[in-house]
């Protein structure tokens, strides 16, 4: 081989669990992309281990997805969302029967939906179990993230919190898979100096950087992205490669703008009769996305059909043409380097069939194409690569995201800044709980996990960016200040009152992650 190709997928959603509601709008993200993403991925993995394909896929579960997919009510709630989905393309079967365009595409979402709930029954509704059994056959490598995503750098002022986040993310991935992870994808790719001594102490090996956080690197790295780094810690850091990112990613050059693709914001929950598709909409009072839509991106003037057909076809030569680039590089630089360079292509798993609906399909015809079409690359995980080449060049690698601006805009501006004073506050209120009830048992011990629990949440990432994104701020806005309101009641409850247990119990039922939470991780 002249050289290698990472491919990792990062998948993670903010824990959103409401029991106190029947429906809830925004649980809804949860079974989007369960549908059209984590499934979708887990029969793509099946068709590569049966036709023994020497595929090799990188995948991070974040700690709140996986306590999401392993949730009995959630999981209850999905399984009915799927029903109702099944129910609504028949209902479209019908109602389109006379437009023979309309009806193709009906009935393909008809077959799609029943694929999806048979691959949900056939693993027992525990996605989970899944993903473990394709890492064990050796086809998937699964990597964590921080405990709730939270941006590690702007907790640089209080490093328990950092290391709260990891050490927490590592048991939790032990209790899932059965094994401690080798790699993290560091939330938004966000990296400061300092963040490794706490990979280092939860014994991860590597991460991923966008591509400027090691070009940045000092000293200079001697093979770009090409090739990993080692921290002074002595964990390495793969950079994220330019070239493959921007045939996908790219607004004006990516794959999933071709106009042959489907669109995803025209759907059926907007275009159609509203009590025609109301027992099926995400929140019955609102109109939203059923996942069925019926145009493709067209461009510019009047949507046109959707034709399934020419939508794989463009997925195939995407495929083809991702490759053919891919090779091209590697044998441009590989003369130029003492090893075969590695390509590290990382993406979020949720544009693959999500926002991309054809996703999946690329992906499945690139593993296809490489493992039986070409000898000039091989598929390969961050750690395979540093078995067989464990030697690297040592430098400390530049401040980065992959956000906007390339570092935290995104998560520290003027429409999201009020968040951080409340955040250190309660944080530094955290360690000293911890330090304070280092032995804690029984009730109190109870509230301590709670309020680990609570701060986490309080720290994720997504609340920040939704406020900047402007889609659903004011359950951002709400989701912060529930969390921290709650652990401002815990630390009173342990230091000046007495602990409400009726009270903490209704918390511990909605807030129910981590079961297992160590406060001491905060001392």
């Amino acid at each position: 081989m002249q050289g290698y190709l990472s491919l990792v997928l990062h998948a993670h959603l903010p824990f959103v669990r409401h029991p106190e509601h029947d429906k809830f709008l925004e649980e809804s993200w949860l079974f989007e992309a369960i549908t059209e993403t984590y499934l979708p991925l887990i029969n793509v993995l099946n068709g590569w281990q049966r036709d023994l394909l020497e595929a090799r896929l990188t995948l991070s579960l974040s700690p709140t997805l996986c306590s999401m997919l392993l949730d009995p009510l959630l999981c209850e709630r999905y399984a009915r969302h799927l029903d109702s989905l099944i129910e609504l393309a028949e209902k479209e079967v019908h109602r389109t029967h006379w437009d023979r365009a309309y009806r193709d595409l009906a009935w393909m979402y008809h077959q799609k939906f029943t694929l999806a709930r048979e691959t949900w029954r056939c693993h027992q509704g525990n996605l989970i179990s899944a993903f473990k059994q394709f890492q064990d056959a050796g086809l998937l490598e699964i990597i964590t993230t921080a405990a709730t995503h939270g941006l590690l750098p702007l907790m640089a002022n209080h490093p328990q919190s950092i290391r709260g986040q990891i050490l927490t993310a590592r048991d939790h991935y032990v209790s899932c898979f059965g094994r401690p992870p080798r790699g993290i994808w560091l939330p938004e790719c966000a990296y400061l100096s300092g963040v490794e001594d706490f990979l280092q102490e939860a014994d991860i090996r590597w991460f991923i950087l966008d591509t400027h956080g090691i070009l940045h690197a000092q000293p200079r790295p001697r093979y770009g992205t090409y090739a990993p780094i080692y921290t002074p810690r002595g964990v390495a850091a793969f950079g994220r490669d330019y070239d493959s990112s921007r045939q996908v990613w790219s607004k004006h050059e990516g794959y999933p703008g071709d106009p042959r693709y489907r669109d995803f914001y025209r759907d059926i929950g907007f275009d159609l009769d509203f009590d025609y598709v109301r027992p099926h909409l995400p929140s019955p009072d609102n109109r939203g996305f059923t996942g069925i839509k019926y145009f493709r991106i067209t461009g510019t003037g009047e949507k046109k059909v959707y034709q399934r057909d020419h939508a794989l076809a463009a997925a195939s030569e995407h495929a083809r043409h991702f490759l053919d680039e891919r090779v091209k590089q590697v044998r441009e630089i590989a003369p130029l380097l003492d090893r075969p360079p590695i390509i590290v292509a990382p993406y979020d798993a949720e544009l693959f069939g999500h926002w991309w609906y054809e996703g999946p399909e690329f992906v499945d015809f690139l593993v296809r194409k490489l493992c039986q079409e070409q000898k000039d690359i091989a598929l390969i995980t961050p750690t395979e690569y540093l078995k067989k080449y464990p030697t690297n060049q040592v430098a400390t690698p530049g401040s980065s995201s992959w956000g906007e601006e390339g570092y935290w805009r995104v998560w520290l501006n003027e429409s999201n800044e009020w968040i951080h004073p409340h955040l250190q506050i309660a944080q530094e209120r955290m360690a000293d709980l911890a330090n304070r009830f280092p032995s804690a048992e029984g009730l109190p011990a109870r509230a301590l996990r709670q309020a680990a629990r609570e701060l986490l949440l309080a720290q994720a990432s997504d609340w920040p960016f939704i406020l900047r994104a402007k889609t659903s701020s004011e359950y951002a806005r709400r989701r912060v200040k529930d969390h921290l309101l709650r652990f401002i009641a815990l630390h009173e409850q342990l230091t000046l009152t007495r602990i409400d247990e009726n009270w903490l119990r209704e918390v511990e039922a909605r807030d129910n992650l981590f079961p297992d939470i160590k406060w001491q991780y905060w001392r």
